[in-house]
């Protein structure tokens, strides 16, 4: 399964509470790394999101956004400590008999006194478990956006897949003749340079070259690589790591088989294949 690591996905969840609203980024990145911001009465429940996504994602930057928007019938209600107020009434009237110029207290002094006003716990319970619901349905979201976004890269990697089993097949198809070129341009020098032929010196040169220009291993391993990789996309896992490991791999053949190579038909396959490794290999990078 082929699954990008840059996704978006909002889900929004009403009740008696009110509305409450979210959002989840992610981007590329080598592990998994989540960060969230949350209403502070849904702190307890970082833990618990951290591990749905450790169900769901494997690797990726994950920024989680959760809004609460109280219900408009939901009025903020005080409670006053009569006893508190009485007391801090009454000490304020005890010091001001003392003063030459005795300050007035009016109710705001008093409210502002600590512990005189005071905001009844509100009960989250609800919202948390609707939070908690949200939470599990976005994520959700957003594995499915993940895999439908990866899954569009698929064609892109089956055509280039098949262009470089071409031209890997065109470089074996072409490599006996170019030897036999090579050795008839190696008698001609020799008879230009009017050299007595010797059969043992030529047939040394011969496998010299050989052995230089040898890339049927390069082609065997990039022929095995394109396989792999071939293979890899039907994996039902992450698989960018094992991806981009491939694309190192094939790089490698490539620019040896690049090195190697006696004749610019070849030369311009080898660079041909290393611009298809790097088209795959950009698009490998933001997979899962």
């Amino acid at each position: 399964m082929i699954r990008s690591m840059t996704a978006f996905a909002r889900k929004d969840i009403q009740g008696d509470w009110g509305t409450l609203t979210c959002e989840i980024r992610t981007v590329n990145h080598r592990y998994l790394e989540p960060s969230f911001r949350l209403p502070e009465a849904f702190r307890e429940l970082e833990s618990r999101f951290r591990e749905e996504l450790r169900k769901q994602l494997k690797r990726g930057k994950v920024d989680v956004s959760m809004r609460l928007q109280s219900a408009d019938n939901v009025t903020q209600s005080f409670e006053i400590s009569e006893e508190m107020a009485q007391a801090v009434n009454e000490a304020a009237n005890h010091v001001n008999r003392m003063l030459d110029n005795p300050a007035h207290i009016n109710a705001l002094d008093i409210l502002r006194w600590p512990g005189v006003l005071s905001v009844p716990e509100q009960d989250y319970g609800p919202a948390k478990e609707a939070a908690a619901r949200l939470f599990e349905q976005t994520v959700a979201e957003l594995a499915s956006v993940r895999e439908r976004e990866g899954e569009r890269l698929r064609p892109l990697f089956e055509d280039r897949l098949k262009t470089m089993a071409e031209l890997v097949s065109e470089v074996r198809t072409r490599m006996p003749a170019l030897l036999d070129a090579q050795e008839k341009t190696l008698r001609e020098r020799f008879e230009k340079a009017k050299v007595e032929l010797d059969p043992d010196r030529v047939a040394q040169e011969m496998v010299m070259l050989a052995q230089k220009s040898d890339v049927a291993e390069e082609l065997d391993r990039l022929d095995a690589h394109v396989g792999e990789v071939a293979d890899t996309l039907k994996i039902e896992d992450a698989i960018g790591r094992r991806l981009d490991f491939l694309m190192q791999e094939l790089n490698r053949e490539a620019n040896t088989l690049s090195s190697k190579s006696i004749d610019a038909g070849v030369t311009r396959i080898a660079v041909d294949l290393k611009v298809l490794i790097e088209q795959m290999r950009e698009q490998v990078q933001n997979l899962e």
